[in-house]
């Protein structure tokens, strides 16, 4: 069965399971309706979601963005103290963080080689590692 693009992110939604509520449909589909990958933090998705007249407060931007990585729709990428970023490229990948900028920048996982990890404590597993390369123009 195919989808309609129309029907795409709902169906993400679903797929997730994810209720399409009115406002999870409105910044589900700024976020995945053109099918780019994009970084975003919860700031800017809102600041879009008002100037496309979508009225959500900033809380419930918050509130979904941390529903959408809980259900594997989004990845968080942290750049630093109170910069969080939320990633729609889910697959294992790394990033550029362009200081000045405040700009994410994938970087593919096979460009980076990891050496050696440390011992992983007892009854704890590694989820994944995130690499974030701070770089500066100039």
């Amino acid at each position: 069965m195919t989808v309609s693009p129309q029907n795409a992110v709902p169906a993400r939604l679903r797929s997730a399971g994810l209720r399409p509520t009115r406002q999870r449909l409105a910044l589900a589909t700024l976020l995945f309706g053109d099918g780019l990958d994009r970084h975003v933090t919860a700031e800017q998705l809102h600041a879009q979601a008002r100037r496309d007249g979508v009225k959500v407060s900033l809380a419930t931007v918050y509130n979904t963005l941390n529903q959408f990585t809980a259900a594997g729709l989004l990845r968080e990428v942290s750049a630093g103290p109170g910069r969080i970023y939320f990633d729609t490229n889910v697959s294992a990948h790394h990033h550029f963080f362009v200081e000045g900028d405040s700009v994410l920048l994938d970087i593919p996982a096979d460009q980076v080689v990891l050496a050696k990890l440390p011992a992983v404590p007892e009854g704890l597993r590694i989820e994944r590692v995130d690499v974030v390369v701070r770089v500066r123009k100039g």
